[in-house]
């Protein structure tokens, strides 16, 4: 960019005759951002980058300029012609400022040993010139300890360091926390300077103002298990079968087992982020709670040749494939017959069948367990019921369901493991006194939990 516009500078000639003397008075004036040079008898440029204070904002430069000044880039280049900056002393703060100084021939050389008187704050030079006199540099300046010299032209001037205002004769410092550009969170004001702050789970941004998130997942994971970043701060989880412990960082094994003892069906063993269940011996677990009982006799049969097994919850049995005890002998599948032929068998049933079930230990009361029906109907003939023997704490009761059935109730619950043994009779009895009975012999296992 080339700066090539003068401004010259108006001289306004004032001049007074008197009439009682030859004397001539001239009075000078200049125009704006000009002032005399009672030495050179001529109006100087003002170098207003030097006096103004902060004249150019927003990190541009000041170059002076005829009668004023302006504010351009740091990186412009301006060329002057050092002949047409004759109405202006010097252009001061400037940098890229190339300075072309056209030869001049008729120009003396300088004389060392001519005298000139200088004004105030000037000094002659080796040149015989009259130059600007450095107070700042010399120290023969005036300004306070909390004060910055700023050499001028033919002066100086008393100006505040960075941060600080002049208030009066004294410089105070500025509080920028109430200027813009403000903080994104909080402002801290210092002598001479402020910086910014920002809240807990943010950091500042590279200009110093922006407040930005802080990943703690991502920088220092502090949580146990589980981090999940949010605006200002971070949350933990923890995986399935753990719990956040009271510091809500670190993560507690759940115990399963104490939340609710229904949880398993038996036993409920709590483990490290799990818990599982058990089953006593003679079950096995099914669907990871419920406990099935093991059917022994499919499995591990243990029983003799002689024997069949007869499983029950929670256990098997082995009893005899021939339960009939004298004066009887088996006929069929458990089925003992006394025969006519022996006398003794009049007093007794004529015949006895074995039987055998299962029942949960504290089954629900009242409740049907067993149907005992005839197998051979006679006619013209009455079927009675009755509980024989194995009923003496009064655990069930007999309920006739036709003429020829009856149900066996059990009226008390019942504890395992137990064995009942219960004989069930049928008396038939006809019009012509005629009357024979028969023994249902029924083997009730009680096991030994619920299931």
């Amino acid at each position: 960019m080339m700066l090539t516009a003068m401004f010259l500078a108006a001289l306004i000639l004032i001049t007074v005759h008197s009439q009682e003397t030859e004397e001539t008075i001239t009075y000078t004036q200049c125009t704006d951002g000009y002032e005399w040079d009672p030495v050179r008898q001529r109006c100087k440029d003002i170098d207003e980058c030097e006096i103004v204070p902060d004249a150019c904002k927003g990190g541009m430069k000041c170059v002076n300029h005829y009668g004023g000044y302006l504010c351009l880039p740091r990186t412009a280049q301006i060329i002057v012609n050092e002949r047409e900056e004759a109405a202006a002393e010097s252009t001061s703060g400037r940098n890229n400022v190339i300075r072309r100084t056209p030869a001049d021939p008729n120009r003396a050389p300088p004389n060392p040993t001519h005298q000139i008187q200088c004004a105030a704050g000037y000094e002659q030079s080796e040149h015989n010139v009259c130059q600007d006199i450095d107070e700042c540099a010399t120290g023969t300046h005036n300004c306070r300890a909390d004060q910055v010299c700023v050499n001028l032209r033919g002066s100086f001037s008393c100006q505040c360091p960075p941060g600080y205002q002049k208030r009066g004769e004294q410089c105070v410092d500025i509080d920028e926390c109430t200027l813009p550009p403000y903080c994104h969170h909080r402002c801290v004001n210092t002598p001479g300077s402020y910086y910014c702050q920002c809240n807990a789970g943010f950091q500042l941004a590279s200009n110093n103002h922006t407040c930005v998130d802080i990943n703690e997942c991502d920088a220092n994971n502090p949580c146990a298990q589980q981090c999940y970043n949010i605006l200002g701060s971070f949350i933990c989880q923890c995986n399935p079968g753990f719990e956040l412990s009271s510091d809500r960082i670190n993560c507690e094994d759940t115990d399963e087992c104490r939340t609710s003892s229904y949880i398993c069906q038996y036993q409920c063993v709590n483990e490290p982020g799990k818990f599982s269940c058990v089953c006593p011996e003679g079950y096995q677990v099914v669907g990871g709670r419920t406990c099935q009982d093991i059917n022994e006799c499919e499995t591990t049969n243990e029983c003799r040749e002689d024997e069949i097994c007869w499983n029950y919850h929670g256990g098997f049995r082995c009893y005899p494939i021939n339960p009939c005890q004298e004066p009887y002998v088996l006929t069929s599948e458990n089925r003992c017959v006394c025969p006519v032929s022996n006398t003794i068998c009049r007093e007794l049933p004529y015949s006895v069948v074995y039987k055998y079930m299962s029942i949960r230990s504290d089954r629900t009361v009242p409740s049907d367990i067993f149907q005992i029906q005839a197998t051979t109907i006679y006619p013209n003939t009455i079927n009675t019921f009755r509980i024989k023997s194995g009923n003496e704490n009064g655990e069930f009761y007999l309920r006739q369901t036709s003429a020829v059935s009856a149900m066996l109730v059990l009226v008390k619950s019942l504890s395992g493991p137990r064995e009942h043994i219960v004989d069930l009779e049928m008396l038939t009895v006809n019009s012509l006194n005629y009357r024979t009975s028969s023994v249902l012999r029924l083997t009730i296992i009680v096991g030994p939990y619920a299931f």
